[in-house]
């Protein structure tokens, strides 16, 4: 029940959040002219802007088949892109992308794969997918000030937040994997706090299910001290993938027969987007990332174009992204787990010693 009503919670905070989005995005201009202006684009240009989608996805279930291979779990590549299908598309619906993970891990369970395996494997995929975004966030705040003050001057707030957040993910991460005697520490701290606060019951089961759960950081640390090469690999993919999903709007600009930006100002505004927020309790970043897209792309699409290239660019990264995974959530939930298989791994090793 508990479950159903969280379902239906997502459901309307989701219409509500895409309601105010077109509201806000649209109220006032003229929807004829935009809808003119995107289907005057070259579509040549549109089609490698929807491969980069698919790239994003598909770059997700390489990383996912290439450590479970590590941790001698047999996965096919086609199942892994279901794995990832159904962490996109969960995330994309669900508040701060709260409901991908665990929606991937029932998904891997119903092939026999064990929870600490697939929470391992996406543990780690998570650390560097949030360490891709801190690296470009630092990069920018550090050594590119002239970009940063030439296009970022209207959302500096926001962007300045979108990094700390992702740097406070990050070393919250790293502490759980590399320091998990802290990390209960600190776990344990705020949980009195909230008891004394009277916001959440003193229930001694809380306390055991946390000493058990540092079990699996101790895993995934040991896990990265034995696989540092693995780790690079993952990073260099990860880093792959989010370009990927970035040059989407260069295309984009190119499909409206524009040259005058450079690719590398295109891409890097669209990663200033991702940064800024990444971590806001939005499905999807639905909003807020369309009133950045306004904000600060006014210079590259001119302000006749920029509607439509918002519509365009957000339109395939995003929803194209959002219909895809959902189709392909739709096959997983038909296909996976008809066949049952479990084979050890070599995390139960870490975990039982």
């Amino acid at each position: 029940m508990g479950n159903k009503k969280k379902n239906i919670f997502n459901l309307l905070f989701l219409l509500l959040v895409f309601g105010l989005t077109l509201y806000s995005v649209f109220h006032g201009e003229d929807l004829s002219a935009v809808f003119s202006a995107v289907m005057k684009t070259d579509i040549r240009w549109l089609v490698p802007a929807i491969a980069c989608v698919v790239f994003f996805i598909w770059g997700e279930s390489i990383i996912i088949h290439y450590l479970m291979g590590t941790l001698h779990i047999k996965t096919k590549k086609r199942t892994c892109f279901l794995y990832s299908c159904v962490g996109f598309f969960f995330s994309g619906i669900t508040p701060s992308a709260s409901g991908g993970q665990p929606a991937q891990i029932y998904y891997m369970r119903r092939n026999d794969i064990p929870i600490p395996v697939s929470t391992l494997v996406l543990m780690l995929v998570t650390i560097t997918y949030k360490s891709i975004l801190v690296f470009i966030g630092l990069f920018l705040m550090v050594f590119q000030q002239g970009f940063v003050h030439q296009y970022l001057g209207s959302i500096l707030p926001v962007f300045y937040l979108g990094v700390g957040l992702n740097v406070f993910c990050c070393i919250l991460m790293l502490i759980l994997v590399f320091h998990p005697a802290l990390a209960k520490n600190i776990m344990l701290t705020c949980l009195k706090f909230l008891v004394k606060l009277h916001i959440m019951k003193d229930k001694p089961e809380r306390m055991e299910k946390l000493s058990s759960s540092m079990d699996m950081y101790n895993a995934t640390a040991a896990y990265l001290k034995k696989h540092i090469g693995v780790i690079v690999n993952v990073i260099l993919i990860t880093f792959a993938q989010r370009a990927a999903l970035f040059f989407v709007t260069y295309f984009v600009y190119r499909s409206f027969g524009l040259h005058g930006a450079g690719i590398y100002n295109v891409v890097m505004l669209q990663a200033v987007i991702s940064v800024s927020v990444d971590m806001l309790p939005l499905p999807g970043g639905m909003g807020i990332s369309e009133q950045l897209f306004l904000a600060i792309f006014v210079p590259v699409f001119g302000s006749a174009l920029l509607l439509p290239a918002m519509v365009l660019s957000r339109g395939i990264a995003y929803y194209v992204q959002l219909l895809l995974s959902a189709c392909m959530t739709v096959v997983a939930h038909l296909v996976i787990g008809r066949v049952p298989r479990r084979k050890e791994s070599a995390v139960d090793g870490y975990i039982n010693s």
